[in-house]
């Protein structure tokens, strides 16, 4: 039985992807950050769930240790899902809400993954996972912390692809589009949280972006469900040669071939009326 460990996984892609592997026969590690979730996990069917925060590197040591335990000693995949998106513009960002931004959607996944490679090279196999994003590579308003955690995901995942040629680990992002999920509302409690958007002068715009993120159900087109992602995590599991991206959503295809073709300001114009 193939065995994977993913973060994130209390709602929306994560519990979907953790689910929809388990039914394919994986052993699914589904971890979660709160105990609850966990409890809740696992009463859903999925008995392997465990506690596992991205923030806290005693919190991932003691996940691993316990995941490696189970298994004894082996891991073939590992899905870095875990994040959240922080609203605002640029220059409405804190550095202590752009640090959390990083620790959480980067910092976390990339100790989490420098862990888990020693035991894939033992074992001599392994797929890693990047939940990345269209604005990993597309760059839109008003989510300049998002944006830049994801950029540096791709950086970062783009480099370990290159570092782990031959060994039969292979490196993967997946870039979701508008997915349906907990991920507009859990983005407008971090905005309230971190930006004091009445004194902005950015106020008006912000009035809007707060409208659309209180918006019930999609809020932008061409949504798809997260099962759309766990096709796509599931075809870079079980492909041979696992490609280095998996876009998901037809708005992520548009602006991958919009940005290879567009000159910058044309694409500036299309991006600003897209946001």
């Amino acid at each position: 039985m193939h065995s994977i460990l993913i973060t994130g996984c209390s709602s929306g892609i994560g519990h979907t992807v953790a689910h929809g592997l388990a039914r394919e026969g994986w052993r699914v590690f589904a971890s979660a950050r709160a105990e609850a979730d966990v409890a809740r996990l696992r009463a859903e069917g999925l008995s392997d769930a465990l506690q596992l925060d991205v923030d806290d590197s005693v919190s991932i040591e003691r996940a691993l240790a316990q995941v490696l335990a189970a298994t004894g000693g082996t891991l073939d995949a590992l899905f870095n899902n875990a994040g959240f998106g922080q609203p605002g513009a640029a220059e409405d960002i804190s550095r202590a809400a752009l640090r959390a931004q990083f620790e959480t959607n980067l910092f976390g996944a990339w100790e989490l993954t420098a862990r888990v490679l020693p035991v894939m090279r033992a074992q001599g196999h392994g797929r890693v996972l990047f939940n990345s994003s269209v604005l990993g590579f597309a760059a839109m308003r008003w989510r300049g912390a998002y944006n830049a955690s994801k950029y540096a995901m791709e950086g970062l995942a783009d480099t370990l692809r290159l570092e782990l040629a031959g060994s039969n680990v292979h490196v993967s992002l997946i870039e979701p589009g508008p997915i349906t999920s907990r991920f507009r509302p859990n983005a407008l409690a971090k905005f309230r949280a971190h930006v004091d958007w009445t004194l902005s002068v950015h106020t008006e715009v912000y009035r809007a972006q707060i409208e659309r993120m209180e918006k019930p159900g999609p809020a932008a087109p061409f949504t798809l469900p997260a099962e759309a992602v766990l096709d796509a995590v599931r075809r870079a599991l079980n492909a041979r040669r696992p490609a280095a991206r998996y876009r998901v959503t037809f708005p992520t295809h548009l602006f991958w071939w919009l940005k290879r073709l567009l000159p910058t300001r044309w694409l500036d114009a299309v991006l600003t009326r897209a946001a």
